[in-house]
């Protein structure tokens, strides 16, 4: 800050920046009021104030006994419209990118922890590869191979005559039906790029309030390299903010590094890739089959030409997959470079290559007529589940690597999380798109069933979703167990905790409703604990019955349940039940997923639910696939830190920052981000808090109790308020240390009085999660952080207290 534009005198005034949690909130559910004012900020986020209080900064002589409170509201970044819910169909791609940032905590380990980065960008491709594969099974299988080649299928739809082949027309050759076909997956791969484009143009593209001087270039991807181990870097200068002199070099954490939410690089050009490897596996889809007649062609030239196009596929296949291993993210700085040849040339040729298939597909072959399934469906459908499997395994190796040399105890699953979290991506893929692949099959089928019966007039899609709908019944079945131990134990836990809370409140003669719903709350809340339990026993599962699927589809072919031929009646029957009743769920599952999006974009109550999915699974930038749904985090942190910085440096006051659930995540994520002369003026009131109970278990090398420990270290005033009903918030554990006292206050009691009083003659409620703010202690620790950061935080001399040299006339 330019020393000619610091507040001149006193301590200044006080302000409470109040951040809100998942769901959302408005600005005068945040300042009890109905009547505020946008202080600064648009229709997505902004700092609003109580009108009373919109000109705090020109008296402070009101405010010398409390804060000036303000709102931060940033729900509308997530949640702000319907047609943000059907970014609900997105989920598979969300899931994976959070598993990039699910790694362990790496010590001296740059290979590995490079390894785990590369293994997960390659797990996102996959699922870019295997949408656009599951919208070409639709479009250029079912309708334009199997059904407008069939009579019985074609014969019913009139929409699909000018394409059947039995009425001889121009279109009715089967390389001309796939090159229309394919206008489908190309204008879904158009419209992935389209929004990933739009999105990170709204939310992702804010420069962060850090400068770039001083930070050595690095060309390095840092977020692949151990934190540790990195090069000593200054603290960042706010804009417009000097520098302390002789500031002594500090390790910047991850979170406190400039570029860390300023993604631009790296989005740009793994957007640029998996729009390219969409468009190419469109152009295989079109091409492969036409290529395979051909081979067995008299004619030279067409098989010259289709092994031509084939090998070119190969190449900017191979080119892809280069470039999405090339580069990681760069966190050292704010790098708003471009990669001009990987994002132009990849798509465009990759364009050009759909085009050139299209046009060798339409070529005239007199001979040709479509039977069964489209060729090369079923394999490339086997191999990139093999592919995703293997990943995943090599995934869970490195994570393995990773934990064994830096252990963190409270780590989910021992460091396996992330490919836990990277299966279940793979997994929801293949749901969605079976479930419309077998919901169109059907469709189309009318009351046959595909490829069984007399009355089926298509094969349908390939055997492999069949097999992997077959399995989700057992899947089903395998959850419900833990389920079941999981609610008797609850149920225990429950009746011990009775007597535990009868005792905290002292009660003569206590009520036994009363206290079994407070005892069963805080059983419920302590579930959460369990969920990496549940998550892995998903993950293993889904991992060997899909290895079990790829071997039925493998030894059955085409034909649905050879597999099981000869093994007797009844394991036929129990296998026949299985994969109908798997591929109902697959479908079922699916239209759930559509109609979700459908009444979110009436309901706005739906639309506020589904959003709280955003909320918590969107915090973090677009690192392994740049479809996900847009980081809100990206222009949340930014505007929190600019906020803090220009408010401090203006004012020359004291802040408290003060975050419930989500929002304190926020709030942490942007005390990292400031430089230290500001941190000194800042304190961070937390409640509700997952940092260290989601937060540090599921991302230990972000939030892990190292990295906590170093922001306590950073930041003086800091104060976590908790209860034990709260299923989300809990306590950060980080224990007293040096001058540091404890950060967690003893447990809050919910409710605060057991039963009516002459103080509470009505039965106060539980809250669990919410109402923190109603708390007695929520403003007794706000003012105890207001007074320690009075005594840190060094007076100013008022103007009229210098002479006319400057110096001080005392």
């Amino acid at each position: 800050m330019n020393p000619a534009h610091q507040a001149p005198y006193g301590e200044g005034p006080a302000l409470e920046l109040l951040v809100h949690g998942v769901g959302g909130a408005t600005p005068e559910e945040m300042l009890g009021d109905p009547r505020t004012v946008r202080i600064t900020g648009d229709t997505k986020a902004a700092v609003h104030r109580r009108t009373d209080d919109a000109e705090a900064e020109r008296h402070p002589e009101r405010y010398t006994d409390r804060p000036v409170p303000e709102a931060y509201c940033w729900s509308n970044l997530t949640s702000g419209n319907g047609a943000r819910a059907l970014w609900l169909l997105l989920l598979p791609f969300m899931v994976a990118n959070l598993a990039h940032w699910m790694r362990p905590r790496a010590r001296g380990s740059r290979r590995t922890t490079r390894l785990y980065g590369v293994l997960v960008r390659l797990i996102a491709l996959s699922l870019t590869v295997l949408l656009t594969a599951a919208a070409c099974a639709v479009a250029l299988d079912l309708v334009a191979w199997q059904c407008a080649g069939s009579a019985g299928c074609a014969g019913d739809r009139a929409w699909l005559g000018f394409l059947s082949a039995d009425r001889g027309g121009w279109w009715s050759q089967p390389g001309r039906r796939l090159a229309l076909a394919a206008v489908v997956p190309a204008a879904l791969v158009t419209l992935l790029w389209y929004l990933s484009n739009r999105t990170w143009s709204a939310y992702e593209s804010q420069r962060p309030p850090t400068g770039e001087e001083g930070f050595p270039p690095d060309d390095a991807d840092d977020d692949d390299l151990d934190e540790e181990a990195c090069a000593p870097t200054p603290d960042a200068v706010p804009p417009g903010g000097a520098a302390e002199p002789e500031r002594p070099q500090v390790v910047r954490p991850a979170l406190g590094r400039p570029g860390f939410w300023y993604g631009r690089r790296l989005v740009a050009r793994l957007r640029a890739a998996h729009t390219a490897a969409g468009f190419l596996t469109v152009a295989a889809a079109v091409t492969v089959p036409a290529v395979r007649h051909d081979q067995e062609s008299p004619d030279t030239l067409p098989a010259v030409l289709g092994a031509l196009l084939a090998a070119a596929l190969v190449l900017a296949a191979s080119a892809v997959v280069w470039v999405v291993l090339r580069r990681g993210r760069s966190e050292r700085r704010a790098d708003a470079r471009a990669d001009r040849v990987a994002v132009r040339v990849l798509p465009g040729a990759a364009v050009g290559l759909l085009l050139l298939g299209a046009v060798y597909a339409s070529w005239s072959r007199d001979a040709w007529a479509s039977s069964g399934g489209l060729p090369g469906e079923a394999a490339a459908f086997r191999a990139i589940t093999l592919v995703q499997g293997g990943l995943v395994v090599a995934l869970a190796v490195a994570a393995a690597v990773l934990h064994r040399r830096a252990r963190h105890p409270r780590a989910a699953l021992r460091g396996l999380g992330g490919p836990a979290v990277a299966m279940l991506a793979c997994a929801l893929g293949g749901v969605m798109t079976g479930g419309v692949a077998q919901r169109v099959g059907d469709w189309l089928d009318g009351p046959g069933t595909p490829g069984m019966g007399p009355h089926a007039t298509i094969t349908g899609p390939p055997v492999l979703l069949s097999w992997q709908a077959s399995v989700i019944p057992v899947l089903l079945v395998l959850l419900l167990l833990p389920a079941l131990f999981l609610t008797a134990r609850t149920w225990r836990a429950a009746r011990r905790l009775a007597p535990v809370v009868e005792s905290e409140y002292g009660e003569d003669r206590p009520d036994e409703v009363r206290t079994r719903r407070i005892a069963g709350t805080r059983a419920r809340a302590r579930l959460t604990d369990d969920a990496p339990v549940l998550v892995g026993v998903l993950a293993g599962a889904t991992l060997l019955l899909g290895a079990g699927a790829v071997a039925g589809a493998w030894i059955s072919g085409e034909v649905p349940g050879r597999a099981f031929a000869g093994a007797g009646p009844f394991v036929e029957s129990v296998a026949d039940t299985a994969q109908a009743l798997g591929s109902w769920l697959v479908g079922f599952g699916f239209i759930l997923f559509v109609t979700l999006g459908r009444r979110a974009y009436r309901d706005a109550s739906a639309r506020r639910t589904i959003g709280i999915l955003w909320d918590v699974g969107t915090y973090w930038p677009r690192a392994a696939h740049p479809f996900a749904p847009p980081c809100y985090a990206e222009r949340a942190v930014p505007d929190l830190t600019w906020r803090i910085c220009t408010w401090t440096a203006r004012t020359g006051g004291r802040l408290v920052i003060s975050g419930h659930s989500q929002g304190s995540v926020l709030a942490a994520s942007a005390v990292w981000q400031l430089p230290a002369a500001t941190r000194r003026r800042v304190a961070l009131l937390t409640y509700g808090s997952p940092l260290e109970r989601l937060y540090g278990r599921w991302f230990p090398a972000y939030f892990g109790a190292a990295a906590l420990r170093d922001l306590r270290r950073d930041i003086d005033c800091w104060r976590n308020l908790w209860r034990q009903t709260d299923p989300i918030g809990g306590p950060l554990m980080i224990p007293a240390e040096g001058r540091h006292p404890d950060v967690d206050r003893a447990a809050l009691k919910d409710p605060v009085v057991y039963g009516r009083s002459a103080s509470h003659p009505l039965p106060e409620p539980i809250l669990g999660h919410s109402g923190y703010q109603a708390d007695p202690a929520f403003a007794e620790e706000r003012a105890q952080l207001l007074a320690r950061l009075a005594r840190a935080v060094p007076r100013q001399v008022r103007p009229e207290a210098q002479d006319s040299s400057g110096r001080s006339s005392a």
